[in-house]
């Protein structure tokens, strides 16, 4: 092991070794959890000193406090749990069924010349049509249950993962694609091998995004005939005049979104090990 002049020590790295990369000396290292919970706590007590200093009527806008002391109200009466329960149900049976729909999609018309020109030019098409201008042919279609619902959210979530698995699909090195060519292997082994990796970065970017748009879709989805879900229970706080139940379904979307995203960020770590970030 050699060590660095003193000029360049300064700066904290070390040289491990031939051929290595310079590493930091890094002080104790900090929760990844605490620090992603860093920046949603900071809004908090911002909102708490807002109230406080009379920035903002209590009345109109109850600060984190009360809003928590509202939401564990709705907690004992059951309405809370049932609402998430049943939105949490809507988002997973979208996603699985957009998730499905996109990958094949996009590895029609990644890989194919005649699925770029009839599939890609289809999507793009549909991807202008605002989701929410469909509610009402679906209603009109599958009637006023559970279908028009879980459905809105599928088509949301379709579009952010095709597009981005088809991106990392037309990505994919031209290199690999080469030695695949040369020693053969067929092409169910080329899509499992060199495809799907290849894509599964550009895959989880959409995923992220498709997760965060299933539950702003739901929101507006929930509030058309329906008796359950978070979407429910804040038009029906709204309707009664009751912000802290309001405030306190709009703190659980936020919620379930960290925690979704989190969830993503989690596979990542695990399925894309071998890439590493740039941090500073």
């Amino acid at each position: 092991m050699t060590v660095l002049s003193d000029s360049v020590a300064r700066t904290d790295l070390v040289e491990v070794g031939p051929g290595s990369r310079p590493q930091r000396r890094r002080g104790p290292a900090v929760p990844r959890v605490l620090l992603r919970l860093a920046g949603p706590l900071v809004i908090l007590l911002g909102w708490q000193v807002a109230e406080w200093l009379g920035w903002v009527d209590a009345d109109l806008v109850p600060g984190p406090v009360e809003v928590t002391r509202t939401g564990w109200e709705m907690i004992e009466r059951g309405d809370l749990g049932a609402g998430i329960w049943a939105s949490l149900i809507r988002v997973l049976w979208g996603l699985a069924v957009g998730t499905v729909l996109a990958v094949i999609a996009a590895v029609l018309s990644g890989l194919t010349r005649i699925g770029d020109h009839v599939v890609d030019s289809a999507i793009q098409v549909l991807r202008a049509v605002p989701v929410i201008a469909l509610t009402p042919l679906l209603i009109i279609w599958l009637g006023v249950g559970e279908e028009p619902k879980r459905v809105i959210v599928a088509i949301a979530t379709f579009f952010p993962i095709y597009l981005n698995t088809h991106a990392g699909i037309r990505g994919v090195d031209h290199g690999l694609v080469e030695m695949w060519r040369v020693f053969g292997g067929g092409r169910a082994r080329f899509l499992r091998e060199i495809v799907l990796p290849g894509a599964l970065p550009g895959f989880l970017v959409g995923l992220r995004y498709s997760l965060a748009v299933s539950w702003l879709v739901l929101v507006f989805a929930e509030q058309i005939n329906t008796n359950d879900g978070l979407g429910a229970l804040l038009n029906r706080s709204f309707t009664t005049y009751k912000p802290g139940e309001t405030m306190a379904v709009i703190v659980v979307y936020g919620i379930l979104g960290l925690a979704s995203d989190g969830i993503v960020r989690l596979l990542e770590r695990r399925l894309l090990a071998w890439r590493r970030g740039i941090q500073v």
